[in-house]
């Protein structure tokens, strides 16, 4: 099958769609420039394969390049989705596949990394040599941007910090919760939308964050696990997505509690909301066509 391979330079008729293909949702947006000309949403497809790529096939309009975030990575050895929270697409040719439904080339990158760099570019992190960029979501993740480009790393894992091991584990946190990954006690797994409402016992996480036990809880775990990446990355701005990017509190209260575990006698990364909230990633899976192919 020959593939077209959209040049996207921002005019009308070509334009940059961007699909963030998430746990719960997958959105779609097409970008002329900077205008915004569509945006689609629907649910996903929970464990069905064919039918997220069928899903994804409703929401792209016309002509255009087409660039998806993924809740996880394609392989560099095989090509085939790795690390998905979203389990049903791992070890699937999802790159091949949904060329094949929309007839055209299509870029993959992981989802934080697309949160990153739109937040990177003209968000919360503009103008900042390091931004870290964070999904609080169905799933956990990051993105690291340096000096405007995505650090994607020879594993294509940069940025993972959910399957780290929470730090300092113990009391409250214990016994360790076991991961879809097949390890204990990841940062994901006390991290996550899921994982707050459990943690209130609630069936959402919105209900949860009115509980003042459990946010004070998760902020203070959230803490340790920056603590970590601002040890390691020392970045100049944390940027939070994902749905308990919406708790107005955790920028207040995380920094407050992060400097207990930072090896610094004081700390200057920011840590702030996105910009552009939950349109960030779809619009960094857009920009994934920044440069012609």
């Amino acid at each position: 099958m020959q593939l077209r391979k959209p040049v996207a330079t921002g005019t009308l008729g070509c334009l940059r769609i961007g699909i963030d293909l998430g746990g719960t949702k997958i959105e779609a947006i097409g970008l002329d420039g900077s205008r915004e000309v569509f945006r689609k949403r629907v649910a996903t497809p929970k464990g069905d394969y064919e039918g997220t790529l069928q899903a994804i096939k409703g929401l792209v309009e016309g002509e255009g390049s087409v660039g998806v975030g993924i809740p996880g990575n394609l392989s560099r050895a095989t090509g085939l989705v790795k690390n998905a929270n979203s389990t049903w697409l791992i070890g699937k040719p999802l790159k091949q596949d949904l060329e094949k439904v929309l007839g055209r080339e299509v870029r993959i990158a992981n989802d934080a990394n697309c949160f990153a760099l739109s937040e990177a570019s003209d968000g919360a992190g503009k103008g900042a040599g390091v931004v870290f960029g964070v999904i609080l979501g169905t799933g956990v993740g990051g993105g690291i941007v340096v000096d405007g480009k995505v650090l994607d790393g020879p594993n294509g894992i940069a940025g993972e910090w959910g399957h780290n091991p929470l730090p300092l584990a113990g009391g409250a946190d214990l016994p360790l919760p076991e991961c879809y990954c097949g390890r204990k006690g990841c940062v994901e797994t006390y991290l996550s939308g899921p994982a707050m409402a459990r943690l209130a016992g609630h069936s959402t996480a919105q209900e949860a964050v009115r509980d003042e036990r459990a946010i004070a809880l998760y902020e203070e775990r959230l803490a340790r696990a920056l603590a970590s990446v601002i040890n390691v990355l020392d970045p100049d701005v944390i940027v939070l997505g994902g749905g308990m990017s919406n708790v107005a509190r955790l920028y207040d209260k995380v920094p407050r509690l992060w400097g207990r575990y930072v090896f610094s006698d004081r700390v200057d990364t920011r840590l702030a909301p996105p910009v552009h909230g939950d349109s960030s990633g779809v619009r960094g899976a857009a920009w994934l066509w920044e440069e012609p192919p």
